[in-house]
């Protein structure tokens, strides 16, 4: 095949790109590219720029939409709107996969957090929670990724309804919507609770934290007690975090070996204390409410002796949600539950991209230009971590 230029007559636009054959007088023209939006203008580069700037800059679409005006390109609020809804239902078979990797994780945390959603004059609070598997503390060899999930509130139904299906160790706070996760008698198994030492810590450090008082007392502002209590909570405390900064990163039994040699005997010793100094306490103390918090929850406090996988603190979680926070403070909010869940899903894409170290909107923008085009059983290569191996492989080559 081939065209024919000297032909009579002009060619018709719509055939300039095919060749005809001289033998069989038929035109051959190459498909026409996929178009994200159907008969959409605007291209994956684009409408992952947009994606991310939302998602990821926390950058509400008027306020992208004024910025490209000044460029010279005109697109409408409701156009953007449109763009975004588009693009989030295309990747949506990609946060399937990223799902189901997330939930097959030994060990997971969990945290969720407030988020302002459109009503009729006003905004509701929703909540957005999130679950993240990292096993690098361990060593473990599975990739990161972080999923969120997005509810009108807070009841314990919801993470019930996320982690059906789940069966190992759960890192979070003390919420009570998680009890029913912990029951002897839950299908498929139980989830045991690890609770996290910086929340337990939170309290005592607030009742002893000198140069807070320092600076109220330079701001002319009431100084609260110090609490001798508190402070020897914080340092106790502190002593266990120290061993966990030495070993992060090792294996799962070099951790428990360590663990049960160095920080099994300080927290016996913690106990001890704690017990003896609550006796003498009112119940109206504010020291003796964070002994109390940890008292009455130890086993799940000391459940990382025994286990290796465990990290002493929920800060993978806190970190998921700080976006989240940033968002709320530069004035974003959901337009409805359905924003709220395209939210979800693109804040768990955007996240997993993070932890694997890839700027997530060139990774958005491959993905976009290429989701289309690739079989379903093909379409881990677009995970984050694999798309990274293969980039490095290709630059490699």
């Amino acid at each position: 095949m081939e065209g024919d230029p000297d032909g009579p007559g002009e060619v018709h636009p719509g055939l300039r790109r095919g060749r005809l054959c001289r033998d069989c007088e038929k035109i051959s023209q190459p498909p026409a590219p996929f178009h994200v939006i159907p008969r959409g203008l605007f291209g994956p580069s684009l409408l992952a720029m947009i994606l991310f700037e939302k998602f990821g800059q926390h950058q509400p679409l008027n306020r992208q939409c004024e910025r490209f005006a000044r460029e010279g390109v005109e697109i409408s609020l409701s156009t953007a709107a449109d763009m975004v809804g588009t693009a989030v239902g295309v990747l949506k078979p990609l946060h399937d996969l990223l799902e189901a990797h997330v939930l097959a994780a030994e060990r997971l945390h969990g945290d969720d957090t407030t988020v302002p959603v459109l009503a009729k004059g006003k905004t509701v609070t929703s909540r957005i929670w999130t679950y993240v598997r990292d096993d690098r503390p361990f060593g473990g060899p599975a990739p990161p990724g972080a999923v969120y999930y997005y509810s009108r509130d807070r009841r314990g139904e919801h993470p019930v309804k996320h982690l059906s299906g789940y069966a190992g160790i759960l890192q979070a706070d003390a919420f009570d919507g998680y009890n029913a996760l912990y029951k002897p008698e839950r299908s498929p198994a139980p989830i045991l609770d690890a609770l996290c030492w910086v929340h337990a810590r939170r309290p005592f450090f607030v009742l002893a934290d000198i140069e807070a008082n320092a600076r109220r007392k330079a701001q002319g502002k009431t100084q609260p007690v110090i609490s001798p209590l508190a402070l020897e909570a914080v340092s106790r405390i502190d002593a266990l975090f120290e061993i966990e900064r030495a070993i992060n990163g090792r294996s799962g039994e070099e951790r428990k070996a360590v663990r049960q040699e160095l920080s099994a005997p300080l927290v016996a010793d913690l106990e001890t204390w704690m017990r003896e100094q609550r006796a003498k306490l009112a119940r109206g103390n504010d020291v003796a409410k964070a002994m109390d918090y940890m008292l009455k929850r130890w086993v799940a406090f000391t459940r990382f002796l025994d286990d290796g996988r465990i990290c002493l603190s929920n800060n993978a979680a806190e970190r998921a949600l700080r976006g989240i926070a940033l968002g709320r403070r530069s004035g974003m909010f959901c337009g409805s539950d359905r924003g709220g869940d395209r939210a979800a899903l693109m804040y768990g894409l955007i996240t997993s991209a993070k932890m694997n170290n890839i700027d997530p909107q060139a990774w958005l923008a491959d993905v976009l230009s290429r989701i289309a085009d690739l079989p379903q059983n093909r379409l881990h290569e677009l995970l984050p971590w694999s798309w990274k191996a293969a980039a490095v492989q290709k630059k490699a080559a």
